[in-house]
C-alpha cells in the first residue's frame, strides 16, 4: 500500500516551457537555468527532466557541490555550472562528473585538474562573490593559458529595481573585464542577466547566456510584470482531514486568537509551517475551499491550518488550494507571511509531492 502525501505541489510544464520561451527570446541567447534550492522548491528532479525538454535551455546552474552532483547524476547531457566556491577536495569530484566550476583567483585556476572547465567569476558590486575587475582579468588569462576557459559570469545586485543605474555600472565594468580576456578557442560563454536583469535590458551585447531564476518559475518584480506574459509553475493543495464544529465563544489554534462569532464549521487542512506555509500569515491567510476563498483560522501550526468552511459541501479529504496561478498566489502568501516569493517557494518541505502536469 503507498501511503500519500497530504499536500501536493502541481507543476505546470506548459507554464514552465512558456516562460522559458519568453525568457531566451527577449535575452536572445539561451538559457542557463538556476535549479538551485531545489529547484526553487519546485522539485529538482522534476524541474531539470522538464526544462531539458526546452531547446533554449543550454543547461543549469546550481549552488552547492551536492546539487551538481544531483543534476549531473539526471544525465541530461546539459552542462551543470556550480555557482559557489568548492572546497579544494570537491574539485576534482566535480570536475570528472564534467561540472563547470566558478574561478576567482589564480590559485583556484592552478588548482584546478586539466580536465576541469572553468567559469571566471568577476565581482562586479555585489560584493559576496568572486574576482574584482582589478584582478580577474589575470585570473581569466591564467585560466585561458591551461585551456580551461570557458564563461565567464557576474550578478546584478539591483537590476530588478527601478533605478538601473548602478546595473549599468556592474554591467561597464564586466565588458572592462571581457574585453581585456584572452580569445578562447570557442567564443566565451559570458553571462550576466539574472531574471531581473533580462526584464529591465532585454539582450545584452556580448552576453552568450542568460541566468533566469524566480522569473523562470512565473514571478518578476511588481513594476515588470507586465513585461513579459509570465505564468506561475505551481499550484499548490492540500486535503481535509477533519471536520468539526466550533461553538460560538470558543477558540482555535494555539494562543486563543480566534474565537468564533457563532457556531463555525471548521475544516483541518494537512499542511503547516514545516511543509513551507509560513507561519507568519496568522490572521491574514486565506485559501480556497469548494470553490470559495476563505479564512484560515487562527494560528497555522506545524502540520496543519484551519480554515471556516461554514456554509460549505466540505468532505474528508477533499482538496484545498493554498495557492495557485492567478486570484490565489505565492505573492499573495508572501504578502500575508512578511516576507518573499522566494522564501516561500524554497521553503517547500519534503512532505509536498511534486506532481507534474501538462497544463
Amino acid at each position: 500500500m503507498t501511503l500519500a502525501a497530504r499536500a501536493h505541489a502541481h507543476l505546470s510544464e506548459a507554464a514552465l516551457h512558456g516562460n522559458l520561451t519568453h525568457l531566451s527570446r527577449r535575452a536572445a541567447t539561451p538559457l542557463l537555468l538556476p535549479v538551485k534550492a531545489n529547484a526553487y522548491g519546485h522539485g529538482l528532479r522534476e524541474i531539470v527532466t522538464l526544462a531539458a525538454r526546452h531547446p533554449d535551455v543550454w543547461g543549469f546552474a546550481v549552488a552547492t557541490p551536492r546539487e551538481a552532483a544531483q543534476v549531473a547524476a539526471l544525465d541530461t547531457g546539459r552542462p551543470v555550472l556550480l555557482l559557489t566556491p568548492p572546497t579544494p577536495a570537491e574539485v576534482p569530484v566535480l570536475a570528472d562528473l564534467g561540472v563547470r566550476l566558478p574561478v576567482a583567483s589564480l590559485a583556484e585556476a592552478d588548482a584546478l585538474p586539466a580536465h576541469a572547465r572553468a567559469h571566471l567569476k568577476v565581482d562586479t558590486g555585489m560584493n559576496r562573490l568572486g574576482a574584482r575587475p582589478e584582478d580577474a582579468a589575470q585570473v581569466g588569462l591564467r585560466l585561458a593559458e591551461r585551456g580551461l576557459l570557458e564563461g565567464a559570469y557576474t550578478h546584478f545586485a539591483t537590476a530588478d529595481e527601478p533605478d538601473l543605474r548602478f546595473a549599468h555600472e556592474q554591467l561597464r565594468r564586466f565588458h572592462t573585464v571581457l574585453d581585456a580576456l584572452p580569445a578562447t578557442p570557442q567564443p566565451l560563454l559570458a553571462h550576466a542577466a539574472n531574471g531581473g536583469g533580462i526584464l529591465s535590458f532585454g539582450a545584452l551585447p556580448g552576453m552568450r547566456l542568460a541566468r533566469p531564476g524566480l522569473t523562470s518559475y512565473g514571478f518578476a518584480p511588481s513594476h515588470l510584470r507586465a513585461t513579459l506574459p509570465l505564468r506561475p509553475v505551481m499550484t499548490l493543495t492540500a486535503q481535509v482531514t477533519h471536520l468539526h464544529t466550533a461553538h460560538a465563544g470558543e477558540t482555535v489554534s494555539y494562543g486563543g486568537l480566534w474565537r468564533a462569532p457563532h457556531d463555525t464549521r471548521v475544516a483541518t487542512v494537512g499542511i503547516g509551517y514545516a511543509d513551507g506555509y509560513p507561519r507568519g500569515a496568522t490572521g491574514r491567510a486565506h485559501v480556497l475551499i469548494a470553490g470559495e476563498r476563505r479564512p484560515v483560522l487562527g494560528r497555522i501550526c506545524m502540520d496543519q491550518l484551519m480554515v471556516d468552511a461554514t456554509g460549505l459541501n466540505v468532505r474528508l479529504g477533499d482538496p484545498v488550494t493554498l495557492w495557485q496561478q492567478e486570484d490565489l498566489t505565492v505573492t499573495d502568501v508572501a504578502t500575508w507571511g512578511d516576507t518573499i516569493e522566494y522564501e516561500v517557494l524554497t521553503g517547500l518541505g519534503e512532505r509536498v509531492d511534486r506532481v507534474v502536469g501538462s497544463g
